[in-house]
Parts: C-alpha cells; sequence; structure tokens
C-alpha cells in the first residue's frame, strides 16, 4: 500500500480530538485560569486583576450592600420619618461594618440567597435583613431596607459607583502611568531629527520628539474627556415617579431626598427617568474610551512601523523567543498586542455605547446582561494601555539610522527653497522645483546648491538656503515640544 492511502475503501482517515482521557464527558472543568473562558480573567488574569475589585460580581454585590446601606441611614436621618428613628453611632458603626468587612464569605451568601429568591438584588435585602436581625435596634426597622425602591434604583447607583471608582482607581492612573512616560521621551527626543513620511513618502522633516507630543496632546484631550465625564444616577422607584414613596409619606419631598442621597453617593442625580437611568453618561464614557482606544491603536501602528523601518531598536529580554523558527527575530509583539486589546475593548465599548440607552417603554430587560460586561470592555483598555506602555520600555532609538535616511532624502528642501523664491518674487518657484526633483531617483547636496546659487534672491537668502540639511530644516518642532510639555507639566 503505498504512502498515504487509508486501505481497501479509500476513505480518507481522520483524526479525531478528545476530551482528555482523565476526564468524563459528564465532569466539569474547574474554574482557573487555564480553564476561563475569557483571556482576561485566564492569560491575562493577572494583568486585569486591578479591575476585580470593581467589576467582578463580588464587586456588583458589594455596591449593592453600600446602596441598600447608605439609603437605610438616610432614612434615619430624616425626622419627618418617625417609623426609622436617628440611629445611635452604635447601629451606624455596625452597619459600616458591614460594608468595610465584606468579604468573599458574604458574597457568597448573597449567592446562596439568591439560588432560591433568583433574584439578585432582593437577596442583597434579605442578607442584610439577615445580617441585622441580632442587632437590637437595627432589628426594628429591617422592614425599611430596600424601602420605595425598585431593583434598578439599586443597580444603577451599584454600576454608577462601579464605574466611578474603577475609572478613578484604575483607568485613569493606567492611563497618566502611559502618557508620562511618553512625555519622557518625547523631552530626550526632542531635538531628534526624523524624516517625516505623508502618504508613506518621505516629507518635511521633524523631530521624534515632537511626534510623540502629538499623540500626548491626544491622550491629554480624551482623558480629559473621560475623567471629566458626569456619572449620574436615579432614585425615584418603579417609573421614576416616586409612587409608592408619595403613597406611604405624601407630605415629603421625595424628590429632593432622592438628589441628596445621590449626590451624597458622589453621584450626579439624574431627574427625569422610566424605571432605569437612561445610561446616556454611561454611553459618553464608553464613547470617550473608543477614542482612547483609536489614539493607542493609532500610536502602535506607527511604533510598529518606526520599528519595521529601523528608527527604533527593541531591546532584548533574556529568555524571550521572537519566532519559533527564526532565531535573529525581536517581535513588535507588545504594540501588537494592544492594537488588538484596543481593538475588542472598541466592540464591548462600541455595543455597549449604542445598545445601554435604548430601553423599549419604561423598562426591558435586556441592559441588565449587557451591563456585565462592562469588566471585560475595561480590562481590554486596561491589557491595551499597559502592553503600549511596555513596548516603550523595550524601545531605544536609532540615531544612526534616522540621519542617515534623512541624508538620503535632499528633496525634502524643495518646499523651503520654492517658498523662499515666492518671498522674492521669483517666477514659476513651484513648478522650478517640481522640475527639478519630481520623480529623480537621486537628488544630494550638490544639485540644490548649484539650484540655489543661480536664484536671484539676497545674499543672506542664498546662504540660508545653501547652508540647510534635511537634518535641519525643522521648523519649530523642538521649541514648540518643550514649550508644550513644560506648560503641561505645569497644568498637571
Amino acid at each position: 500500500m503505498r504512502k498515504g492511502s487509508s486501505g481497501s475503501s479509500g476513505r480518507i482517515r481522520r483524526l479525531s480530538i478528545l476530551r482528555p482521557a482523565s476526564l468524563s464527558h459528564s465532569e466539569p472543568f474547574d474554574l482557573s485560569a487555564l480553564t476561563a473562558l475569557s483571556p482576561v480573567d485566564g492569560r491575562y488574569g493577572a494583568k486585569a486583576a486591578a479591575l476585580r475589585p470593581f467589576f467582578s460580581e463580588f464587586g456588583l454585590i458589594r455596591y449593592r450592600v453600600i446602596v441598600e446601606i447608605r439609603w437605610l441611614i438616610t432614612l434615619a436621618d430624616n425626622d419627618s420619618i418617625s417609623e426609622v428613628p436617628t440611629m445611635s453611632e452604635s447601629a451606624q458603626n455596625f452597619l459600616e461594618r458591614i460594608i468595610s468587612d465584606f468579604s468573599m464569605a458574604d458574597a457568597i451568601a448573597v449567592k446562596n440567597i439568591e439560588s432560591s429568591t433568583n433574584h439578585d438584588v432582593k437577596a442583597i435585602e434579605y442578607f442584610l435583613k439577615d445580617k441585622t436581625a441580632s442587632h437590637d435596634e437595627l432589628k426594628n426597622i429591617r422592614e425599611f431596607i430596600h424601602f420605595g425602591c425598585t431593583s434598578e434604583d439599586i443597580n444603577n447607583l451599584s454600576y454608577a459607583l462601579m464605574l466611578l471608582d474603577g475609572r478613578n482607581e484604575v483607568m485613569l492612573p493606567a492611563l497618566s502611568k502611559l502618557t508620562e512616560y511618553l512625555a519622557d521621551m518625547a523631552v530626550s527626543l526632542a531635538a531628534q531629527p526624523l524624516l517625516a513620511r505623508t502618504h508613506g513618502q518621505p516629507a518635511s522633516p521633524s523631530t521624534m520628539g515632537k511626534e510623540l507630543a502629538n499623540v500626548i496632546a491626544r491622550l491629554d484631550h480624551v482623558g480629559h474627556q473621560i475623567a471629566s465625564t458626569a456619572i449620574r444616577g436615579k432614585f425615584n422607584g418603579a417609573v421614576g415617579n416616586f409612587n409608592a414613596h408619595l403613597s406611604a409619606y405624601p407630605e415629603l419631598d421625595w424628590a429632593n431626598i432622592s438628589k441628596q442621597f445621590v449626590k451624597s453617593l458622589g453621584l450626579d442625580w439624574q431627574q427625569m427617568t422610566t424605571q432605569i437611568e437612561p445610561h446616556d453618561d454611561l454611553a459618553a464614557l464608553c464613547h470617550a474610551f473608543v477614542r482612547l482606544n483609536t489614539v493607542l491603536i493609532d500610536l502602535d501602528r506607527d511604533l510598529w512601523g518606526y520599528i519595521a523601518l529601523g528608527y527604533f531598536k527593541q531591546k532584548t529580554v533574556d529568555g524571550e523567543i521572537g519566532s519559533s523558527t527564526m532565531p535573529h527575530k525581536v517581535n513588535p509583539i507588545d504594540f501588537e498586542n494592544s492594537e488588538g486589546n484596543a481593538g475588542l475593548a472598541n466592540a464591548l465599548f462600541e455595543h455597549l455605547g449604542a445598545k445601554l440607552p435604548v430601553s423599549r417603554w419604561q423598562r426591558d430587560l435586556s441592559d441588565s446582561t449587557v451591563l456585565r460586561n462592562l469588566g471585560p470592555a475595561f480590562a481590554h483598555c486596561l491589557l491595551a494601555i499597559e502592553s503600549t506602555l511596555r513596548g516603550l520600555n523595550k524601545l531605544e532609538v536609532d540615531s544612526t539610522r534616522l540621519e542617515h535616511e534623512l541624508d538620503q532624502s535632499w528633496a525634502v528642501l524643495a518646499e523651503a527653497i520654492q517658498t523662499v523664491m515666492r518671498r522674492y518674487d521669483v517666477p514659476e518657484p513651484y513648478e522650478k522645483l517640481k522640475n527639478l526633483t519630481r520623480g529623480r531617483a537621486k537628488i544630494d547636496a550638490k544639485t540644490l546648491q548649484e539650484f540655489v546659487a543661480g536664484l536671484p534672491i539676497p545674499e543672506d537668502a542664498q546662504h540660508y538656503l545653501a547652508n540647510l540639511t534635511p537634518s535641519t530644516y525643522l521648523g519649530n518642532a523642538q521649541s514648540m515640544t518643550i514649550d508644550f510639555l513644560k506648560r503641561r507639566s505645569g497644568n498637571h
């Protein structure tokens, strides 16, 4: 039988990929970094771990506990609600300890209750009633836990706090770390000449520091948008009209109570709503992060290209392998990883931003499952930021390579020459330089100097052009970069 034959039947044998023999078909994989479906909890789990206290199921449960407890304290502080007396210091400390000491065991207890109620927010209410049952003072007001609330009152504030903390505690510091590293690079490379490329072709020179400063300005701008985006919360009952509240206490100004409560959590107040907070702020925040990731992708691709051109060398890491077959390679994997994660983040953020503000009539539940994916969106964004930063840490500029390329690109001085010719009213300056330089295989210093020597322009202008080189034709790139970074440092 010749090689490759499958026997007399002529059928092609196919290899079957089986479940590992040590696991039965009914045996589930235990959850671990190796078995996680999402790489942000698996392969990249350690790098995204900073977000877990905020965007995990544990974090959501804890935020719900915070909102419920703060609301009970608010009711007790209102003298007009005699059924909920002003709390003693002991009672308030007891409730505060539930928050400060909230543990994984507490979260598991909530999930166990939810397994019976099949309702996650109601499980929080029952959990807190159990927690306060042993306290002589609090046990008498347990029925005011979750008073007047629809689940969305608790949820929207919990997600708002999640976003507030995740943004301020993790995402903005990560972005700041990246921009400060770029700023240090821009200062050190402010005078490093760089052959700019427009349409991929040699263009008027710049400096590497100035090109990095461009990115810093964009990141600062979008960072300000992210930091300043308001995060509003609503707290007004089943359809936004305080129906239940006014049924029990018609004499109270529930709108003002709601406003003060929401603001006490560090959030802005949303007055006009259906059952749900309309998520317009959340969408604005998602769209701002989309713009951040887009700037990152632009930077990643430019740095990838500069590495390919040899403008940057990459520091090697002992033990690291660039290619499984080509031993010489040092691949720009960090920038590629960042680009991929930024794209994934944007796919999620764009869906969140487009879907969440849309809800049928006074409420549908389609936002609930979508909101649970805030964590992966922010995780992929965080991975992108940190991958870019890791890649930047490996870069070393190759000044020799940059200067050699500039020395091969004397034609870029045609712009300067024809512009000076315009000043001194030399006829057809653009056309003359076009005929001299466009499409020519080689334009060198001698060619341009001979051309300049024959121009009817003042001697000082002729001297300036004759001594101009691609490495010195930089406009105000260096001074503008230094000035920008100084002003930025002062503002920070």
